[in-house]
């Protein structure tokens, strides 16, 4: 894969400035003894980050990171002077280095959304899609919903990434950036016919096709970096990480020589030696293969049993949703509502709700449940995949309480 992927008219790979951009707010660079040190040390400090930024503006990263180090050594709790290192290890290609220094910046402003984002992404790097959707997760307010979904669908969850992009794309004034973010989580999930109906919302059809050709060489990565690397038009590099004497917080001190004198030398010569375990390379690690977004429709099936009947009303207090499947017509949401119910009794305790959107096939029926805090929707969300069931938690994109469910009772199919 080449740059030029993200060399496109509309920026659908690019996470807006929050990546791109690498100027540190005026405050961060003014010399200030608020942090303690001395002016001279202060003033140095500043010099250098200014070098830095400079550095960076002329696509000069390797010098960049040499100054933005100085400047964090001499004003180690500065966030915005470790911000500067950051995206400089991250233009070098260093992700490593990066991941730790965004995580410093992130332990001195918790609410720094490009911080955040950059965070994900360099986790994303390293393979970590687990820790990069927690990081996600954590800053879901503090990033734009275009950046979020997308970075979400590079950390193994297109579908999660779909739904919160769709509904961003409905949000009045959405941008060509949202629908392009929109059509590659589907062409991520595997949905390349509807990837392709977004996309041409915002090029001409030789475009469309230009684009889909890229899309599809990004969606089969060889390595963890890669698309990530894509994405910011960077080489990855071998990185032994950001050096441990810029580290926000110090290694634990080694304990005094005194300790080791309550230990009789006896008992040090008598103690065996234990084998030192061969250090073995990690298996390189690979992308999985994308995930259907809309799933199969189900054929009609007698379900035999009592109908299911809400418990209480559920009146919705809270934006999460636990999306349950999605389906070709509502007579197939309302079947498979019955089955998950009597595969997880509490999911029949609340009312059954639905969104629709249009595809190329056609209308597709969300099923879900929701109004909930986002920890409870969590909760019920592995509650019923424990139970063998599938789900995924989401924002509220337009729920309303299904219509054949309307009326209080739930009817088993038929």
């Amino acid at each position: 894969m080449t740059r030029s992927i993200i060399a496109l008219g509309v920026s659908a790979l690019v996470l807006g400035s929050a990546v791109s951009g690498c100027a540190v707010q005026s405050r961060s660079v003014t010399p200030a003894v608020a942090n303690g040190g001395d002016a001279q040390a202060v003033k140095a400090a500043a010099k250098a980050a200014k070098r830095a930024q400079r550095a960076l503006a002329k696509q000069d990263a390797a010098a960049a990171v040499g100054f933005a180090e100085e400047a964090v050594r001499l004003r180690p709790r500065d966030a915005g002077y470790r911000l500067v290192l950051a995206q400089s290890y991250l233009k070098t290609g260093r992700f490593v280095a990066a991941r730790a220094a965004f995580g410093d910046v992130l332990a001195l402003e918790p609410d720094n959304g490009r911080a955040a984002l950059n965070l994900a992404l360099t986790t994303i790097a390293g393979g970590d899609w687990l820790a990069a959707r927690g990081v996600l997760a954590e800053h879901v307010t503090r990033i734009p919903a275009a950046d979020h979904g997308l970075a979400l669908a590079l950390a193994g969850d297109p579908a999660g990434a779909v739904a919160m992009l769709t509904a961003a794309a409905r949000e009045p004034g959405a941008g060509a950036q949202v629908r392009q973010n929109l059509a590659l989580a589907l062409a991520l999930a595997g949905n390349w016919q509807m990837a392709r109906v977004v996309a041409a919302t915002d090029m001409s059809p030789a475009d469309v096709d230009a684009r889909m050709q890229q899309w599809a060489d990004f969606a089969q990565p060889h390595g963890a970096a890669d698309q990530v690397a894509t994405l910011l038009g960077v080489t990855p590099v071998a990185d032994a990480g950001q050096p441990l004497t810029l580290a926000l917080h110090a290694p634990a001190p080694v304990a005094p020589p005194q300790l080791a004198e309550k230990v009789g030398a006896e008992q040090i010569e008598d103690a065996p030696m234990q084998p030192v375990p061969p250090v073995t390379r990690p298996p390189a690690i690979v992308f999985a293969a994308p995930r259907e977004v809309v799933q199969a429709l189900h054929s009609r099936t007698r379900i035999g049993g009592d109908p299911v009947v809400p418990r209480r009303a559920d009146p919705a207090t809270g934006e999460w949703y636990v999306q349950l499947g999605a389906y070709g017509s509502a007579e197939g949401a309302r079947e498979a509502w019955s089955r998950i119910a009597q595969r997880l009794a509490r999911i029949g305790e609340h009312a059954p709700r639905s969104t629709t959107f249009r595809s190329a096939d056609g209308t597709v029926y969300r099923l879900s449940v929701g109004g909930f805090a986002r920890g409870d929707a969590e909760g019920l969300c592995r509650r019923l995949k424990t139970a063998g069931g599938d789900c995924f938690v989401r924002r509220q994109a337009g729920d309303r309480v299904a219509a054949w469910a309307r009326g209080g009772i739930m009817l088993a199919a038929r």
